[in-house]
């Protein structure tokens, strides 16, 4: 009997002791897992480099050159802001809804894509001090007078890149929108009379017929009050410091000029003051 009953004790002491060591074990991983900065802007600077995601197919915003370079206004900025922080720019590109989707898992610090600031995506993620103010033009055919208000957008097709804020507007407007997956399919889907109008910057508008003079497109119609870009971050504590540092960038390359100066050499003039 107390053969048996030592033996009990001994298997008991033995859990024990496992699960002690287990407990240890535990708490060195979480330990070791910790060892990283929950802070973004020093995770940044220890390994290098800022990932930035983007499309690489909305000129003059982000896109390539006839070299293949990734190059645009966006780019440039957001290379700017990398260099003050101390670090190199990454870029990541993909579709536009993907981009939101990536920066919400920690798949990229910051996206660098003309992102307008509008209400609904404040809620969802938290934004650098605008460095862009744009108007939403209405592109139609040539031929088409049937749209000359954002209120005639009503009933009419419409086609933009998912989840884009020009979505949004068409709708609010009753317009029937349709998802693409980028501004050439958009233009395609226009000019072959598929949809009726798109949204889109003044300014991509401006580029666009810049390299097809020849294109059958018009402004329709242009919104009354500027829109802010800046640059989307995750929302958090752990985006602060990192939201700081842009704000103080984008500051010092506005009160330098050289905000000014890619915005003339991308657009033709200085979109980046209110």
């Amino acid at each position: 009997m107390k053969r048996r009953f030592a033996a009990a004790a001994l298997a008991a002491m033995t859990l024990m002791t496992s699960l002690a060591l287990a407990g240890c074990s535990s708490d060195e991983q979480n330990q070791a897992g910790e060892g990283q900065s929950a802070d973004l802007l020093e995770q940044i600077r220890d390994r290098g480099e800022l990932i930035i995601a983007t499309e690489g197919t909305w000129a003059p915003w982000t896109y390539h050159d006839e070299e293949d370079d990734l190059v645009g206004f966006d780019v440039e900025v957001a290379q700017r802001v990398a260099e003050k922080l101390g670090v190199k720019a990454t870029f990541v590109e993909g579709e536009f809804d993907g981009l939101l989707a990536g920066l919400e898992t920690g798949r990229y610090d910051m996206i660098a894509n003309g992102v307008e600031i509008t209400e609904e995506r404040s809620e969802k993620y938290d934004f650098s001090t605008p460095y862009a103010y744009i108007h939403t033009a209405v592109i139609t055919r040539g031929d088409d007078d049937s749209i000359q208000s954002l209120e005639d957008l009503d009933g009419k097709n419409t086609a933009n890149t998912i989840d884009s804020t020009y979505t949004a507007l068409a709708e609010s407007y009753g317009a029937n929108a349709v998802g693409v997956d980028d501004l050439n399919q958009t233009i395609e889907l226009l000019l072959s009379g598929r949809i009726d109008a798109t949204l889109n910057a003044e300014v991509t508008y401006a580029d666009y017929m810049q390299a097809h003079p020849d294109a059958n497109l018009k402004i329709a119609a242009v919104t009354e009050e500027a829109s802010q870009v800046a640059f989307p971050l995750r929302k958090g504590d752990e985006t602060a410091s990192l939201r700081q540092q842009i704000d103080q960038a984008v500051d010092e390359l506005r009160e330098s000029g050289e905000l000014a100066q890619i915005s003339t050499k991308y657009f033709g003039s200085d979109y980046t003051q209110e």
